[in-house]
């Protein structure tokens, strides 16, 4: 149960609005939950603010959507990241008001009750369109958190001037997540342009010297500008979570 509704439900037990079984009923199950293939961590929404995640890469949709089905109950939705098609597929039939996204390749179902996304001050820059899957996956992290984010894409350092005119919305922002492949330079430029948190994710994207991301991961992690952080190759996911923590904690 995530902790705005802990929150909630014990305030109703102290102003007699619930019985103290009503709240330990909503409160007893087990923290984890054994599939036998998964071992399901249901006290991570109150830990952490959000449900385990389900990483789809690796499990069959079957597998993908028991675990689906046990965090539904919860009440507090799910997120599948790389989800292939005939897992979107089958979460797609099984909930029907979940959201796939193939470019991003995730499943988010969020629970009823959940406000819009709020535009908190995200920014998601792509040095290029081949980074846009990484991005998306990025975004849509972000909107399962609760925030909207902003996309600026294809402004890599081949053609400087693109990001340059891009300065106003990056000083607009209140986190910056810069995916880049190839040398993995853009994370640099903007850091030295920004006074805000900047993410760095390294993607796979280039030919064969970029050793699928380890060059450009290596060029961010050497970044001469201040302030610039940086994540595992591809995990537009992580970055997401930094992101939401960073603006959660400026709430």
């Amino acid at each position: 149960m995530m902790r705005d509704r802990v929150r909630v439900l014990l305030a109703d037990v102290a102003a007699g609005r619930r019985t103290v079984d009503d709240a330990l009923a909503q409160l007893d199950a087990a923290p984890v939950e054994d599939l036998s293939f998964a071992q399901i961590d249901h006290h991570r929404a109150l830990r952490q603010g959000y449900p385990e995640v389900v990483f789809g890469e690796g499990k069959s949709p079957e597998q993908a959507l028991q675990i689906c089905a046990r965090l539904a109950v919860h009440g507090d939705g799910f997120l599948v990241t790389r989800a292939d098609a005939a897992m979107r597929d089958a979460i797609a039939a099984a909930y029907p008001a979940a959201e796939t996204d193939a470019l991003a390749r995730t499943a988010l179902m969020r629970r009823a009750d959940a406000p819009p996304p709020a535009e908190t001050g995200a920014l998601v820059v792509t040095a290029g369109t081949g980074d846009l899957p990484v991005a998306q996956e990025c975004i849509m992290a972000l909107r399962a958190f609760g925030h909207g984010a902003r996309r600026v894409a294809d402004v890599g350092v081949a053609g400087i001037h693109r990001v340059l005119a891009q300065q106003e919305t990056l000083r607009a922002a209140r986190v910056i997540i810069v995916v880049a492949g190839m040398d993995g330079a853009l994370p640099s430029v903007v850091g030295g342009m920004v006074r805000v948190p900047v993410i760095a994710v390294p993607t796979s994207v280039g030919y064969g010297a970029s050793f699928n991301g380890l060059a450009a991961l290596l060029t961010m992690l050497n970044s001469c500008a201040a302030g610039v952080v940086v994540c595992n190759i591809d995990n537009g996911f992580g970055a997401a979570v930094a992101a939401a923590r960073i603006l959660d904690r400026e709430a």
